[in-house]
């Protein structure tokens, strides 16, 4: 079996070697270790304004059935989620056709928390992305680039997570159109994520860096968490996406891989 260049020197070269037999071939893996970049859901998380709240109902209780079991309704783009491209494009591709291997991805990350601090409406430019490229090197194409704002920290305050004001105009961080143009058609990159509510800045109702990510199968993720976990450059992510049929997007449980240092 031919071996596959290791973009973080871990995960793609193990998963790239023959099958051992035996307890020993899960020995590689314990070299990793995991984060969980998923929100919990419940009724009191932010939900974008206009869309359905997440809601639980009892369905089977102890005392009446003998076991519990609860039903639940929520948008597609609900809590963390991946938004795919038939959310704009009456014939785009719909959240079940993604593959396996289309949502496991090496990631960047782009700490823009000192920026975001003064400027809730900050978006991200091409001079920053520079920036980042002169300090940890070019981006990989099919690499997911993740947004670190901090706004993971307001979860729990969907009116500060939001910034919604008087008006209904939403305030928070997300790339600006001419990096994420930059990104896509000069680097190639499989797709955009952030731990705010979208990837273009709140006050951008036009979407227009969604609409532009999703022109084709690519990926958005949105209210991802626990990004300060994660280095610059060597994280894979995982998507766990939920196959709805004909879905727009879907919840997702999403975990980190990172590797740890050889024992």
């Amino acid at each position: 079996m031919q071996q596959r260049i290791s973009y973080t020197g871990g995960v793609e070269k193990i998963v790239a070697q023959p099958q051992q037999e035996g307890p020993e071939q899960f020995g590689a893996f314990n070299r990793f270790r995991t984060v969980d970049l998923s929100h919990h859901l419940s009724p009191h998380a932010p939900h974008w304004p206009g869309d359905p709240p997440t809601e639980f109902k009892p369905w089977s209780e102890f005392e009446r059935d003998g076991y519990y079991l609860r039903r639940f309704s929520m948008s597609e783009h609900g809590g963390t989620h991946l938004t795919a491209p038939a959310s704009y494009y009456p014939d785009g591709r719909t959240v079940e056709q993604y593959t396996a291997a289309e949502l496991f991805k090496p990631a960047v990350v782009i700490d823009v928390r000192d920026r975001c601090r003064s400027d809730q409406d900050y978006a991200l430019t091409v001079e920053a992305l520079a920036q980042w490229e002169s300090r940890h090197g070019k981006i990989p194409p099919d690499s997911l680039v993740l947004l670190h704002s901090g706004w993971h920290q307001h979860w729990n305050d969907p009116d500060a997570y939001l910034g919604t004001d008087a008006d209904g105009t939403l305030h928070f961080p997300g790339f600006g159109l001419d990096a994420a143009t930059l990104l896509i058609s000069e680097r190639g990159v499989a797709g955009l994520g952030t731990d705010t509510a979208g990837v273009e800045p709140g006050i951008d109702s036009s979407l227009a860096v969604s609409r532009l990510v999703l022109s084709r199968p690519r990926i958005v993720l949105e209210n991802l968490a626990n990004l300060h976990q994660l280095p610059p450059v060597g994280a894979w992510v995982l998507i766990g996406a939920l196959k709805l049929a004909g879905g727009s997007g879907s919840p997702a449980a999403v975990t980190a891989l990172l590797a740890t240092a050889k024992t």
